[in-house]
């Protein structure tokens, strides 16, 4: 739909309102109940689907808020159109907000998984009409569906009613400080929920309505699913303090550096935003108050960094690392395996001479004797050409593995004064023949340090020269040495009886056990910490580009496809032991298996963790164990079954990877079974007991 055509679509119409009902005793009754309105409309394809996505977010954080208002909501693909669906309960149900009161004004906030820019800016307007309270008061007063219909569509809609009028757009900018009745006193801040429609705009309403009260400027950026309205620079710089309000990490943390800082989870601004405010003052006079670190801290305020536990903090910042370093693996693995396709096996031996020196405007001379090939693809010269150019192209990406582990580990722990001094350690990582593992304890030791730098309270006229200048510069000098002088030959050594030790298990009884270890590590959390150890043991390896590490990629990738696919043919044999939201991500999970995404079979984990990961770790075991076994290798760290032409026993692969399906998918299916005849016996128990 585009935005010319949303502009004149209503999000609210009477037949997606409910007057004086009863709609069930808990929320998910509730939930049910307005997602049926919803897909009785018109406006969503399934009501078992949007509600299932309903419920899914509700179980993240409640939507109850103080004054008896509930605002389930989410983005679901089952969404047609965006939609506010309406209820005004006469017995009100508990949505688990602060005041411990019940709700009896419900909006189910429907918007498509693709909602754009455009629809996510009205939901942000009723969020934040909720909280003034005579726009409740009049929904709580109104006596026909069209008049609340009416109501909504001129708190976010205006311009589609032959009387309304847009709303003055409110005071932005330095100006905004000298507003009449004014203290002076200027607060500015961030919300964010993980949605991103809701929480996000309501916390900001509240906020910016607590500051009224006070006769102060407050000014509040949400942060939500759609294009940020950045606060005003000029106010920024102006301001006195920061109240942070976020489930997420904050963008563009580094304005508010210096300044003294409230940090909070959003439900605590939508429940008693005034508090918030309060403190902020407060903090305004008190030297002591906490500041927002000088870099940003990552996104995140000194004081929140404060509260996460050492190794959580730890585990988030590595996993960092590991995120940003896969499309370098991605693209230096794919491009080197297209390099062996095109020119053959040998290509690692003479690509620099076949490149060196020559371009499209300056071919080598294909005919030449000396440029014979007869490994490449259809003994060809252009095809060597071809592929020595990809395997020196993924052979540059491949160099940037280390260096990007360690910079965006150091990211993950200091925010963006990390990244240099990162990077610089993971290169001297690669000079020293420390490999990954000194890149990662590296880029720990640099986030650390520039983390700790960039939390001295030091003059004002300095705090501009930490991110860029100091901090990176003080971290490089004293972690580098650190490194130089004394943690570089332990890791060498370290690194180089690893690689001994891997290259002597290929082929070995030791192979098949690391494979075991390898497959249940990939099927433990399906994309979580576990998953990600594994597979960045696996990429860290190609670049030695031996047997062993091609033999423990194809393993890993292996065993990662394993669960998906599982479970796509555990709901294509028996569909009737799951739900139709699981038997539409089975049939999704087929391409998601073949593609080698794991993620693909967390909906059934979280649904039922006991009967679902220990068949998947079943499965990813057998198949790790067979993989190297059958010396199955993989130049390629992504892709699945679409890089074939990258995987060396192409017949083993298969059969690796049918073997742990048809295992995880039988032990699925048998404790499904298992729980379905209990269920049964007991609702038989039941009804003989009531008879």
């Amino acid at each position: 739909m585009s935005q010319s055509t949303a502009a004149t679509t209503p999000l609210i119409v009477p037949e997606l309102v409910r007057l004086d009902v009863s709609a069930g005793a808990d929320k998910q009754a509730v939930i049910n109940y307005l997602a049926d309105v919803v897909a009785a409309s018109g406006r969503a394809d399934t009501t078992e689907g949007l509600a299932a996505d309903a419920l899914a977010r509700e179980a993240t954080a409640p939507t109850g808020i103080p004054g008896g208002i509930a605002i389930p909501h989410c983005r679901s693909p089952h969404v047609l159109a965006p939609s506010l669906g309406f209820a005004r309960l006469t017995d009100p149900v508990d949505f688990g907000a602060a005041d411990e009161r019940g709700a009896d004004l419900v909006f189910m906030i429907a918007a498509p998984a693709g909602a754009d820019d455009f629809h996510l800016q009205l939901l942000a307007k009723l969020a934040r009409g909720l909280m003034k309270s005579e726009f409740t008061d009049a929904l709580r007063a109104a006596a026909t569906p069209e008049e609340v219909a009416r109501l909504v569509t001129e708190q976010v809609q205006p311009e589609l009613l032959d009387d309304g009028a847009a709303p003055a757009p409110a005071q932005e900018g330095a100006a905004a400080a000298a507003a009449p009745g004014g203290t002076g006193r200027v607060i500015v801040g961030v919300s964010s929920c993980p949605t991103g429609i809701a929480h996000t705009f309501m916390a900001a309403e509240a906020l910016e309505q607590a500051g009224k009260e006070r006769g102060v400027t407050v000014r509040i950026e949400g942060q939500g699913s759609g294009k940020i309205d950045w606060l005003d620079a000029d106010l920024v710089q102006s301001a006195d303090a920061v109240i942070l309000a976020h489930d997420l990490p904050v963008k563009g943390m580094e304005r508010f550096a210096g300044k003294p800082v409230i940090d909070v989870g959003v439900k605590a601004a939508v429940n008693d935003a005034g508090s918030l405010v309060d403190q902020a003052l407060a903090a305004i006079d008190d030297p002591n108050a906490k500041r927002v670190a000088a870099g940003g801290a990552g996104g995140e305020a000194e004081g929140e960094e404060e509260h996460v536990h050492w190794a959580r903090r730890l585990q988030r910042s590595v996993m960092t690392g590991v995120s940003y370093m896969i499309p370098f693996v991605a693209a230096g693995g794919l491009l080197t395996a297209l390099g062996f396709l095109f020119g053959g096996y040998d290509i690692t031996n003479n690509a620099s001479n076949i490149v060196t020196g020559s371009s499209l405007w300056n071919l080598p001379d294909l005919a030449n004797p000396d440029m014979a090939a007869p490994n490449a693809l259809g003994g060809s010269p252009l095809m060597a050409y071809i592929g020595a150019v990809f395997f020196m192209l993924g052979s540059t990406a491949m160099n940037f593995l280390v260096p990007a582990l360690a910079g965006y580990t150091a990211f993950g722990l200091a925010g963006r004064p990390g990244i240099a001094p990162g990077f610089a350690m993971g290169a001297l990582s690669v000079a020293i023949g420390a490999g990954f593992i000194g890149g990662l304890i590296g880029g720990l030791l640099a986030g650390y340090m520039a983390s700790w730098l960039a939390g001295l309270d030091v003059p004002r006229w300095l705090r501009s020269l930490m991110p860029v200048v100091i901090i990176p510069l003080f971290t490089t000098l004293v972690v580098g040495s650190l490194m130089y002088m004394v943690l570089g030959n332990p890791l060498a050594s370290f690194m180089n009886w690893l690689s001994d030790s891997l290259t002597s298990m290929a082929g070995s009884g030791s192979a098949i056990f690391l494979g075991v270890i390898l497959g249940l590590m990939m099927c433990f959390d399906l994309g979580g910490p576990v998953n990600k150890a594994a597979y960045l043991f696996a990429t860290a390896g190609l670049s030695a580009a031996t047997t062993a590490s091609y033999e423990i990629m194809a393993a890993v990738m292996a065993a990662g496809m394993v669960p998906p696919l599982a479970l796509a043919l555990a709901t294509t044999v028996r569909p009737g032991l799951f739900t139709e939201v699981e038997r539409d991500n089975g049939r999704a999970a087929w391409l998601l298996g073949a593609s080698f995404i794991s993620e693909g079979a967390i909906p059934f984990a979280a649904a039922d963790p006991l009967r679902i990961i220990p068949p998947a770790m079943a499965g990813g075991a057998v198949t790790g164990a067979l993989s190297m076994a059958l010396h199955v290798g993989s130049r390629a760290p992504h892709g699945g079954i679409f890089v074939f032409f990258a995987i060396d026993n192409l017949l083993g692969f298969f059969i690796s990877i049918i073997a742990g399906m048809l295992v995880t998918a039988l032990l699925v299916l048998v404790l499904k079974q298992a729980r379905a005849r209990k269920l049964v016996a007991e609702a038989a128990a039941e009804a003989a007991a009531a008879a």
